[in-house]
């Protein structure tokens, strides 16, 4: 794996984003995991009557198939997969466990689309996990370089900012990390890289 990619929480109801993203994604020459939690579907989810944990999986669960049938439009193929199937990530009372000989098992072309639902041994069922950690955690279990976030602030792209940039979020100006990084990476000691949907192509 040559990247680890997160889509969060306020891109994953942003279509032009999601757009901009595949069509980048049909231009890497690299294969990479791309991961992702739920969004403001779970919201919608629990009007409907659904209690709040329930409408929280749902959502994870139908994201991803959704992601899969967009990338699949604009040429990307990819393996959709939950984190909880055959265990490839278990969340206990020990922390995060990667199954990285899983992982590495896995069909070589195609990009690897991976939701933040673990499997709990303890309770036996799907948890969702926390972007930061999970990708953290992936980042480390399958040695890649970086984790790629990317830039909440709508003009980025058209502004040509000066991304994309390497940058430790919890020792970045706090404006910046209001106008530019997605809110759950706000405190996240490690570097990371922030880049646009556009940008991440090239």
């Amino acid at each position: 794996m040559d990247f680890i990619a997160v889509l969060d929480y306020e891109h994953l109801d942003n279509g032009m984003f999601l757009t901009a993203f595949a069509r980048s994604l049909a231009r890497k020459k690299s294969r990479g995991i791309i991961i992702h939690s739920d969004s403001e579907y779970t919201n919608r989810l629990i009007q409907t009557g659904m209690m709040r944990e329930d409408a929280r999986i749902r959502s994870i669960k139908d994201l991803n198939h959704r992601l899969i049938a967009l990338f699949a439009d604009q040429g990307v193929s990819a393996i959709g997969i939950n984190g909880y199937q055959r265990s490839l990530v278990t969340k206990g009372d020990h922390g995060l466990q990667i199954d990285s000989i899983q992982i590495g098992r896995l069909p070589e072309y195609p990009m690897l689309l991976l939701s933040g639902l673990a499997y709990h041994p303890e309770i036996d069922k799907p948890v969702p996990l926390e972007l930061p950690e999970f990708s953290l955690s992936l980042k480390k279990a399958l040695s890649v370089d970086m984790v790629t976030v990317f830039s909440i602030k709508d003009s980025s792209s058209i502004m040509k900012e000066d991304l994309p940039k390497q940058l430790i979020p919890n020792e970045t100006e706090l404006e910046f990390r209001k106008q530019y990084l997605p809110k759950s990476f706000h405190h996240v000691e490690e570097t990371v890289l922030l880049t646009t949907a556009d940008a991440f192509g090239s």
